[in-house]
């Protein structure tokens, strides 16, 4: 009989084999230095196979999809832009007025979106921003809002500034010949307007 103590808690995935462990770190690295080097759209679950030196099965296993697996690059590069909002230097991190918090969330994110828009499109509906990352951004936007004192539906109030900062609307305003300066300035006014700063 197993030992109690090895068993994984009810609510706490299973602890990962070693071996597993060490496999989807090469896949994940494997992966992200195609992405880099070839672009998104050249990125095979073949190729990530042989430039990791496995199996495609064992890719396949690992992250079921192609969009499982540009999900999970997408979601390294994700926690480490939380981790400069979280602890980052200021303004984008702690220390910095809400406001100048605020404004400079606002360029990192239209700037991050842009950087990785072909990630997020390749990742699909399992993609890290379209949930998990979603949710961070929310209560971040809120957190800021509260701080500024803002009234109303925080909620909805975050959703509002967070929709001009996603893939489909970016693509949408640059088709319509938007450049990112106009974006940013339209963004920067649409904050000033939620929180009543002039």
């Amino acid at each position: 009989m197993p030992d109690p103590l090895l068993l994984p808690m009810a609510d706490q995935p299973p602890v990962e084999r070693a071996d597993a462990a060490r496999n989807r770190e090469a896949l994940l690295c494997a992966a992200r230095r195609l992405v880099e080097e070839r672009g998104v759209g050249c990125v095979t679950m073949e190729a990530v196979a042989a430039a990791a030196g496995v199996g495609k099965g064992t890719v396949f296993r690992r992250f079921e999809s192609r969009e499982g697996l540009m999900a999970a690059v997408l979601d390294f590069s994700e926690t480490a832009w939380q981790a400069s909002v979280i602890s980052g230097p200021p303004p984008l991190g702690p220390g910095a007025d809400p406001w100048d918090r605020l404004l400079a969330f606002g360029r990192s994110r239209l700037e991050t979106t842009l950087l990785h828009a072909d990630l997020i499109r390749a990742a699909g509906a399992t993609g890290s921003r379209a949930a998990g990352a979603y949710s961070f951004t929310a209560l971040h936007v809120q957190h800021l809002l509260s701080e500024l004192g803002v009234d109303g539906d925080l909620p909805l109030l975050a959703t509002a500034l967070l929709a001009p900062l996603e893939v489909p609307i970016i693509e949408r305003q640059q088709a319509g010949g938007f450049p990112v300066e106009r974006l940013l300035t339209g963004w920067e006014d649409l904050a000033r307007r939620v929180t009543g700063r002039r």
